[in-house]
């Protein structure tokens, strides 16, 4: 069984800008309707500075899904752990639990770019970010079992996950007995391994992440308009990834490669298919790891609210009972 959420950045890029307010307006609207549908997560993400308006705080937009939503787990996938004091994340976190009913999947991670670490004045942590990732998921953990912060969260221990792709990442997570963020099947050996060395039960195993694609009815209708979002949508995120690396301008990436390289949690691969053939991909590309929910973006970079609808609606009436 593989759950199907939804993952939100909120990008409103020039090209196809719309005016902000109702850009947050229907993406609470969507949630709404996804909730409706019996989406099994929404979840959220992190970045500053972009021009485009990339989401930039992960748990006050979580806090308003929650008001707005009944079933759906709300997670961040990730907020950025090195960049704020663990008893804030721990405290609103909490809150979002609290108004969810207990609903709550805290992911986080150590984020990369110098812009952002400088622009919370936290350059001096970018070389430690994983160690202090790693001791903000202790502090969070002491935190919330110590009843120290007040008031509590709803659920007696709410997951944390960690947002590590490699392999030392995925040990890390395990080490600490926390879930891993990450839809790769191959961080499950590490990640196994992890919990065995740190005395965690095996079985308590979770993973789950992003999968890049797009499902659709009608995959060579939609092909025009999605390749020239989600071309827009990683050049400008390779873009920014480069900034202040002093690294060469990345290449524009070609969308017709990325498709036919087909499914994989990696870039560079775009699952571009009908919800009958996703489904039988997801389902052999998983296998029998503890990969227990993907998810894919809602929006690829300023698309159509149209669109939008109905990639969502897709996913939850199409996609989600066939890999269930």
């Amino acid at each position: 069984m593989v759950d199907v959420g939804i993952y939100l950045d909120l990008r409103n890029p020039v090209e196809w800008r719309q005016d902000w307010s109702r850009l947050y307006a229907f993406t609470l609207e969507l949630c709404e309707e996804a909730d409706r549908l019996g989406v099994h997560s929404i979840w959220t993400t992190e970045h500053h500075g972009f021009d485009d308006g990339y989401l930039s705080q992960p748990l006050t937009l979580a806090a308003a899904i929650a008001a707005r939503t009944r079933r759906a787990r709300i997670g961040t996938g990730v907020t950025i752990a090195p960049l704020r004091h663990p008893a804030h994340l721990a405290e609103e976190a909490a809150i979002v639990d609290l108004v969810s009913g207990g609903r709550l999947e805290l992911g986080i991670g150590t984020g990369y770019r110098r812009p952002e670490y400088d622009l919370f004045d936290r350059g001096d942590l970018l070389a430690t970010r994983f160690g202090a990732t790693d001791a903000s998921a202790r502090e969070i953990r002491r935190l919330w079992e110590t009843g120290t912060i007040s008031p509590p969260p709803v659920q007696r221990r709410p997951r944390i996950w960690l947002g590590y792709q490699g392999p030392q990442g995925a040990r890390r997570a395990g080490l600490l007995g926390e879930s891993l963020l990450t839809a790769n099947p191959a961080m499950a050996a590490p990640y196994l391994d992890g919990l065995r060395a740190g005395g965690h039960d095996p079985a308590t195993a979770r993973m789950a992440g992003l999968l890049n694609g797009w499902i659709t009815e009608d995959p060579e209708r939609d092909w025009p308009v999605v390749s020239r979002h989600l071309a827009h949508q990683w050049d400008d995120y390779h873009r920014y990834a480069a900034e202040g690396t002093g690294a060469a301008p990345p290449r524009p990436i070609d969308p017709n490669r990325w498709r036919a390289r087909g499914l994989s949690a990696a870039p560079g691969h775009f699952l571009h298919a009908t919800p009958e053939d996703a489904a039988r991909e997801i389902r052999a590309y998983v296998a029998d790891t503890p990969i227990e929910t993907v998810w894919f973006f809602a929006s690829l970079s300023g698309m159509t609210e149209d669109m939008v609808r109905a990639h969502v609606s897709t996913l939850c009436s199409r996609l989600a009972p066939l890999v269930a």
